[in-house]
Order: C-alpha cells, then sequence, then structure tokens
C-alpha cells in the first residue's frame, strides 16, 4: 500500500528567523515569490496527495485564513501547547486515515523530481514502517551544522552526524503511533523504536534540497532554484 495522505509540520516558532516571524508564523514568510507553504503544498499536491494536513501553533489565526479556502488542506490548530514532531503527526492522524503517510516539514525547498513521489517508489509494505529522504551534505543548500544519518548498504539508517542529511521528507506507517500518548513528543520517540527493531530506512534525493528555516538560506535557496546546472 502507497500512501496517500500528506501532513505538513508547520506550527513551528520560527525562532531563527529573529524579526521575520515577528508578525507571522514562519510557514508565510515568501521564498522566490512563494510563501514557503505554498512550496510543501505544491509538492503534496503534485504527488497525488489527499487529505492534507497542516498543523500551527504560532500566530495559527494567520495561517489559518491563509488556508481556509484551499478545500484540500485541514488546518489543525495546536492549542494550547505545541505538540512537536511525532505529537503533531499523531494528533493528526483522525484526518490523514489508516496506513503510510507521508510527512513533510515546511521550511524547505526542493530542485528536483518531486520528493514524495520519489519515496513512494522506495517504500516496500512489509518490510519496512519509515523511510525518510536524506540528501549528501554537498547537495544540502543553507544547511547550518552537520549530518543526521548514516545508511547503510541494507539501506537501514542510524544516528550519524557526520553523515547525509535528513530533508525533512519521510514515509511512515501510521501504526507506529500506536503505542504512544497524546500530547507532545519528538519524533525521534517513532524513530528510535524503528530503527531498534530494524525498520527505519532511508532513500537519497538525486537533486538539491534547501534549508529555509533561517534567514541566510533564503538568497540561497532562491539562487538554488534559478540554476540551470541543478537536477
Amino acid at each position: 500500500m502507497t500512501p496517500r495522505s500528506c501532513m505538513i509540520l508547520a506550527a513551528g516558532f520560527g525562532r531563527r528567523m529573529g524579526a521575520l516571524t515577528a508578525d507571522r508564523p514562519k510557514p508565510l514568510i515568501e521564498v522566490a515569490g512563494r510563501p514557503m507553504i505554498e512550496h510543501a503544498l505544491a509538492q503534496a499536491r503534485d504527488a497525488g496527495a489527499a487529505p492534507i494536513a497542516v498543523n500551527g501553533h504560532y500566530r495559527a489565526d494567520r495561517l489559518a485564513a491563509y488556508l481556509t479556502e484551499q478545500e484540500d488542506v485541514t488546518f489543525l490548530h495546536e492549542t494550547p501547547e505545541v505538540l512537536d514532531s511525532g505529537g503533531g503527526v499523531r494528533n493528526a492522524l483522525p484526518v490523514l486515515g489508516e496506513g503510510p503517510i507521508w510527512c513533510l516539514n515546511s521550511d524547505a525547498v526542493w530542485r528536483g523530481e518531486n520528493a514524495l513521489r520519489l519515496l513512494a517508489v522506495g517504500w516496500r509494505p512489509g518490510a519496512m514502517d519509515g523511510l525518510l529522504l536524506l540528501v549528501p551534505r554537498d547537495r544540502a543548500v543553507g544547511r547550518q551544522g552537520g549530518g543526521d544519518f548514516a545508511l547503510s548498504e541494507t539501506g537501514r539508517i542510524t544516528p550519524d552526524k557526520t553523515g547525509l542529511v535528513w530533508t525533512g521528507a519521510q514515509i511512515l506507517d501510521g501504526a507506529v503511533f500506536d503505542d504512544t500518548a497524546p500530547g507532545p513528543f519528538s519524533m525521534w520517540v517513532i524513530w528510535r523504536k524503528l530503527m531498534a527493531r530494524g525498520r527505519l530506512f532511508g532513500a537519497i534525493y538525486p537533486g538539491f534540497w534547501a534549508d529555509v528555516g533561517h534567514p541566510g538560506g533564503i538568497p540561497l535557496a532562491e539562487a538554488m532554484l534559478e540554476r540551470r546546472d541543478a537536477v
């Protein structure tokens, strides 16, 4: 079974953005003439995702108002507390439905083939419970810091600060949340469990990916999108 629904994580405070998030949530900051959330929605729609859920917390009213006329999107206002990455996806499961789901961070821009469709090609139902899309450090535009994961010959991944960079795109079997409680928790709670079971895998994105979660990433991402030599 391949994913049909997509969760877009957009509830962060955007503290790295400084003054840019003084009056708006990070997903409404523009990159190449479009709000970040539109770049993420384009990935989801191009992959055929339906339904699409988007969460929000900081200045959620602004994001909710922006999305209100987009009929294929369900907005989930996380209040009174933000639920973090794992808790946010768990909270959205009634909207997303059963089976595997795409999850996508909203603070990234891509140059190349559709990230979610690429994940779907590599997804092996029954053999894996999670599949993360990774990119080599030299194709991670605007990345601050090191890597995230090492990729074994079998495709399984383990934490490695000198390794590949996680792009914020993944497929998860919704059943991995069955033994979690409502409330805030990190996606690492899920990942550690899956790694211990040998059920967390990685795939390499062949194009370019840009981190637009900090101000310096925005001009770098815009330059990346203009490059004709980028895959």
